[in-house]
């Protein structure tokens, strides 16, 4: 009787592409994140809930989790601080009293425009440590992977669930 494992190799976890992947990404976005909370007292959930609405316009609560990968209790504190700040408020939706639309006011919108600076200058600096060739490679490594997981995640038909 022989063991599987044995018979191969041990994984390198530190050589694992996804595990390689997934410590820079949280690396990256340390460094980012240590940026706008420095200057704006940001959390991360507030952080990606001001980028989306400043991206978008006004959204729900929903819509703003399923952009940006947030659990709706996440997005829900995020939005009450924003709130809080005076940067977003709350619209109902006349056709569904049920509905709230989020939007940025003008505080928040002005914050956003100095957050959008920090994250254009943040990713630039980035390429530039990449070069050229990197940066071109890293974007279209990312896109094909983001196209092939969609894909995947996408139900062949609706009695999958």
């Amino acid at each position: 009787m022989t063991n599987n494992t044995l018979e191969r190799a041990p994984l390198i976890l530190e050589d694992f592409t996804p595990y390689r992947l997934n410590k820079a990404a949280e690396s990256i976005s340390r460094r980012f994140s240590g940026q706008y909370r420095e200057r704006y007292g940001l959390t991360r959930p507030e952080w990606r809930t001001l980028a989306t609405l400043g991206q978008f316009g006004a959204r729900t609560a929903t819509a703003i989790g399923m952009h940006s990968s947030m659990h709706k209790t996440k997005v829900s504190r995020a939005v009450f601080s924003l709130e809080k700040r005076r940067w977003l408020r709350r619209c109902r939706d006349e056709a569904d009293r049920r509905t709230e639309h989020l939007e940025l006011t003008p505080a928040g919108l002005k914050a956003y425009d100095h957050l959008a600076k920090l994250a254009h200058d943040f990713e630039t600096e980035l390429f530039v440590r990449l070069g050229e060739r990197g940066a071109r490679d890293l974007k279209a490594g990312l896109a094909a992977l983001e196209a092939y997981y969609r894909r995947q995640s996408t139900p062949s038909s609706p009695d999958d669930d």
